[in-house]
């Protein structure tokens, strides 16, 4: 929002939220109806192509996401090191409305200009039009109306929304308010309705010119340099027509200076290119990947989840994840295609990073799904991809690899252990987390508990919190005759073996609950019971008369830095308990492994995490 918002800063179609793109409907029913019943002859491709068109934009956008998030995450060519976090992709969630304003107004001038109608598919001499007029008008209207948007007057009621980004993503170019739309939507009619008025339109030059504006707008607010050097070394005047993301860039950082639409010619003319131009963009350039000191090895869970990741939807990504949304069904064949790539051919790759005081983290992803890692045949597969990662993030100088999620599986590579054996010169740290995670449950358990019962796969987790909570004098409860025995023996060594039972009963109010428990186990709970998971994936949450805690994480402090999206189904600003171990290992330099059986002191990682302002989640969820 605006300092001041002025008049017309919100889009008409606020109140409908998202329902807003039935405003489209309408006319897409219509044109759509309209070329299917009518003849041939009567038949106009212009009208029908529209709504694609409108598609089209919205899927070139998101690609502009996706690409330069994943590049800032990585860090190569990076223009700016400052962080974004989720004010402003909040502010930005709405980028789609200025393509919904477009729809209409495309199709009311349509209707409205019989001129417009019945388009040939190309035609020369209106292509020529376009590209003039947007060189010698719509360029020199755009740069004096951004310079009178910098008057206190209009930027304390207009243009500050947009300038509230300083850090740029793609979708920041179209982020205004609806007046602010208005009026650059009138600059960039002039060369549309020209053609249009003077009948040397065509379907080429509307979509092309259109197509133009997106990708240039795109391109400009990407936060790494992507224009070669060879491009203006063949070309030299190319730098007087065509800016690069570091020249925009500096205006967002600088504000008073490098004020062009997409050709920086004006900013010559008029005394406002930045000195500092060439060399942020040669600097920039000169960028390569970034070395972190920590990284998180992840992996892809359902299907859907590649549209949840931060790579992805980035409104979709800044929410917890929950059950998959009904409008991501229709993008099945996307989905299909993303699995059958990553099932035959992936490689590792860069998902987000964050700063944690001076230490470099970063999170990495194994393009494997959940369900593959329950298929024996693909272990060998997972392993290798996982030992590739280890090797690279030591080449890049990380001192912490934390294994996340199923990545630490036992059947998978016993939590671990299989790749210290395998190369036992590591010099990259392996940690697993179950230290900070046997940590976090046994401080969620109300005081005064005297019972609790474990149910669901019995883990490197659960074995520890069950010794623990002997120790301390709580009856732990053990539906299976393997792991009671296995956990008698230890507690034999302290005499605590009397704080063990074997029960099958469910009286227990508060469980311990791994993955693998059942509905019908669930719905065996008693009013009121306290359900704490020790898994990494949560239960199915089937009995609405428990209360459930969330799995094993913490609330991250302030000055954890390029928080823009949550952990899969963590609220925001939360983060995974094995996640944040690998980060405490990193901080506080343990230069040890937390793999295989073993694991790390439980309350020297607790009291690690408290004085790293790391905060216990108190709160339950029904």
């Amino acid at each position: 929002m605006a300092t001041t918002p002025g008049f017309l800063t919100d889009w008409p179609w606020k109140p409908l939220g998202n329902f807003k793109y039935l405003v489209l409907a309408p006319s897409v029913v219509k044109a759509t109806y309209d070329y299917v019943t009518l003849n041939a002859n009567d038949r106009d491709l212009g009208l029908f192509l529209i709504f694609p068109l409108l598609l089209i934009r919205a899927l070139n956008n998101q690609f502009w996401i996706s690409l330069s998030r994943y590049m800032t995450a990585k860090g190569k060519s990076r223009i700016v090191d400052k962080t974004i976090e989720f004010e402003q992709v909040d502010r930005e969630r709405d980028w789609d409305d200025q393509i919904i304003f477009n729809g209409i107004l495309y199709y009311v001038g349509y209707y409205t200009l019989t001129e417009g109608r019945q388009l040939p598919l190309w035609r020369l001499d209106g292509v020529i039009i376009v590209i003039l007029l947007h060189v010698g008008v719509v360029e020199f209207l755009y740069y004096w109306l951004h310079r009178a948007l910098h008057h206190h007057f209009l930027y304390n009621r207009y243009h500050s929304h947009h300038h509230s980004s300083i850090v740029t993503e793609p979708i920041t170019s179209v982020i205004h308010p609806f007046g602010e739309h208005i009026a650059y939507f009138t600059l960039f009619a002039i060369p549309l309705l020209t053609i249009t008025l003077t009948k040397t339109g065509s379907i080429f030059a509307f979509a092309g010119y259109v197509t133009y504006i997106d990708v240039m707008n795109n391109m400009g607010h990407c936060n790494f340099e992507l224009i070669p050097r060879i491009a203006f070394s063949i070309f030299p005047p190319l730098k007087y027509l065509m800016y690069t993301p570091s020249y925009h860039s500096l205006h967002h950082t600088q504000f008073r200076t490098n004020y062009s639409l997409f050709m920086p010619f004006y900013d010559y003319v008029y005394g406002t290119l930045d000195k500092s131009t060439d060399t942020l963009y040669e600097n920039s350039l000169e960028r390569t990947d970034e070395s972190p000191n920590v990284v998180y090895l992840t992996h892809l869970t359902t299907p859907e989840s590649i549209y949840h990741m931060r790579l992805g939807f980035a409104s979709l990504a800044s929410k917890p994840y929950t059950s998959p949304k009904w409008y991501l069904r229709m993008l099945w064949p996307v989905t299909i295609w993303s699995m059958i790539i990553t099932w035959i051919y992936g490689q590792t790759f860069v998902v987000e990073r964050n700063i944690f005081k001076k230490l470099k983290v970063q999170t990495w992803a194994v393009p494997k799904y959940k369900i593959q890692y329950f298929m024996e045949w693909q272990r060998e597969a997972i392993n290798d991809l996982i030992m590739e990662a280890i090797l690279k993030a030591e080449g890049k100088g990380a001192k912490v690899l934390t294994l996340g999620l199923l990545n630490q599986g036992k059947e998978l590579n016993r939590n671990g252990e299989l790749f210290i054996k395998r190369n036992p010169k590591l010099k990259v740290k392996l940690v697993d987390g179950s230290s900070l995670a046997v940590a976090v449950v046994l401080n969620s358990i109300p005081k005064g508990t005297t019972q609790v019962l474990f149910r669901g796969t019995f883990n490197k987790v659960a074995y520890y919190l069950a010794l623990a909570l002997c120790h301390k004098g709580i009856q732990v409860a053990i539906s299976r005759p393997d792991d009671y025995q296995k956990l008698k023996l230890e507690l034999e060594l302290t005499g605590d073996q009397d704080n063990l039972i074997l029960s099958r009963t469910y009286s227990q109010k508060v469980w311990l609950v791994g993955d693998g428990l059942s509905k019908e186990e669930e719905l065996k709970a008693s009013k009121g019971t306290l359900i704490i998971p020790y898994s990494h994936f949560p239960p199915n949450k089937v009995n609405k008369d428990c209360v459930y805690q969330t799995t094993p994480a913490m609330l991250t402090p302030k000055h954890l830095e390029n928080v823009d999206s949550c952990e899969n189904w963590l609220p925001r600003r939360v983060m995974s308990a094995w996640r944040i171990a690998g980060i405490l290992h990193g901080l506080e330099g343990w230069n040890v492994n937390e793999c295989g059986d073993e694991v790390f002191n439980v309350e020297k990682i607790w009291q690690a995490s408290l004085q790293h302002g790391f905060t216990p989640i108190t709160k339950s969820s029904n």
